[in-house]
């Protein structure tokens, strides 16, 4: 019989450990993470493998590479916030960040007013049973215990909320960025939800979302869209600012 090799142990990702320490804020814009050196010997690596793990911070945006000094954080706009892989780094290690929670909320607000308007004009009775069983589901798990397994759940229905109305307006741009902007959702969402002091309110603004949508009422679902995420910025502690699209623009009529 041929001996049977013990599965090999994953080396340690330098990546995941200077994101998490990054967006946790042990490291914050402006400040220089461990030298490659340091870094190799902390993990036992040799210095090829630490400087390709630091190469994915640098493509995303998140660290530059100084020559002669070391690697530096990025200010927050040069991070690639919309990749896939920075997106779930944010969603798993950020501390509440009120400069990112708020840059998030203003793009949302910008946009989803408008793409619950367009839903409320395209959608299909497919579409309409998708957003419903994703409120019902918000509803189910409200009042569970508030365990976190629950909480999370609710989070999850809330998020798949949204993402139905994305794919409502059947445009394939808005559906697609609608997995884009998913962790991103998820991040203010969970967060919101721990914090909201009104979830019975909270619900009922979502379903008037879901009601004007149903009803075929465009303009109604635009403000009903503002309602929500109004709720969800009182709920983070966020002044979006005067300079937000969605929160000064008059949709056109029904």
């Amino acid at each position: 019989m041929p001996a049977t090799s013990r599965p090999s142990r994953a080396r340690p990702s330098i990546a995941e450990y200077l994101a998490e320490a990054i967006f946790s804020g042990r490291y914050r814009p402006g400040d220089f993470v461990p030298k490659e050196v340091d870094l190799a010997q902390q993990f036992s690596l040799n210095r090829s493998a630490v400087r390709s793990d630091l190469r994915m911070l640098v493509d995303v945006g998140i660290i530059e590479r100084i020559s002669g000094h070391g690697s530096k954080v990025r200010d927050y706009e040069a991070w690639n916030i919309l990749d896939a892989q920075v997106t779930d780094w944010m969603t798993r290690y950020a501390a509440p960040n009120p400069r990112i929670q708020r840059e998030i909320l203003a793009f949302r607000l910008d946009v989803e007013p408008y793409v619950a308007m367009t839903a409320a004009r395209r959608a299909t009775a497919r579409d309409l049973v998708a957003i419903e069983e994703a409120f019902d589901g918000m509803g189910k798990h409200l009042n569970d215990a508030s365990g976190d397994p629950q909480r999370r759940l609710h989070s999850e229905y809330d998020v798949a909320f949204h993402v139905a109305i994305f794919k409502a307006t059947h445009n394939i741009v808005w559906a697609q960025l609608s997995h884009i902007l998913r962790p991103s959702i998820h991040l203010l969402i969970e967060t919101s939800n721990i914090s909201a002091t009104d979830p019975e309110d909270s619900l009922e603004r979502h379903r008037q979302v879901m009601e004007s949508i149903r009803a075929r009422r465009p303009s109604e679902a635009f403000h009903a869209a503002q309602a929500v995420l109004a709720g969800t910025a009182s709920a983070l502690g966020i002044e979006p600012g005067e300079s937000t699209l969605g929160g000064q623009a008059i949709p056109p009529g029904d």
